[in-house]
């Protein structure tokens, strides 16, 4: 459904793909909402600008893994004890604006935490984290670490120092 708000195309949009996880992840690593290329992309962090995979990849070791596919990407998040969702499975929003995402209807994450020991969350970025606390938190009971988001649009933060603040973040929840 899309309807004209100012001069805004607001659409409500579902997730439209699933969490990476199994039962050996135990950090769970929670963006917002999918962008529009992710979507496209049926999985998470499809825009090439985004900082997600490559961050990820020093982070864990695993530098090359930015080039990966999806099936390499996910293999890596799981070897590494990482799962890997959203909060919001659907919301209206325009384009891929995280300030504008309204009208949320957040994830079933009991679906992780019910087969995975989960004793860390990520959330990348600040609008992930509000909604983590709003709508996720009380379902986890866990108090999420908010990390500098990967996007494009988090110019402030240069890619050595955003991998540099991940990989401390990511460690430290790994050796949990």
């Amino acid at each position: 459904m899309r309807y004209h708000v100012g001069m805004a195309d607001y659409q409500r949009i579902s997730h439209g793909f699933g969490p990476v996880f199994d039962e050996r992840s135990h950090v769970l690593v929670l963006g917002s909402f999918p962008s529009v290329l992710s979507r496209e992309a049926s999985f998470y962090y499809g825009n090439p600008r985004n900082r997600f995979w490559r961050v990820m990849g020093e982070a864990l070791g695993e530098p090359g893994l930015a080039q990966e596919d999806v099936a390499g990407k996910r293999a890596a998040l799981l070897r590494h004890g990482v799962a890997l969702w959203d909060v919001v499975e659907s919301c209206e929003v325009r384009g891929s604006s995280d300030a504008s995402i309204r009208d949320v209807v957040p994830v079933d994450v009991a679906r992780i935490m019910r087969v995975a020991p989960i004793c860390a969350v990520i959330c990348n970025g600040g609008t992930a984290g509000r909604l983590y606390r709003r709508w996720l938190l009380p379902a986890c009971g866990i108090e999420a670490e908010v990390l500098p988001s990967t996007s494009p649009a988090n110019a402030s933060w240069s890619l050595a120092r955003l991998t540099e603040r991940w990989r401390e973040a990511l460690l430290a929840a790994l050796e949990a």
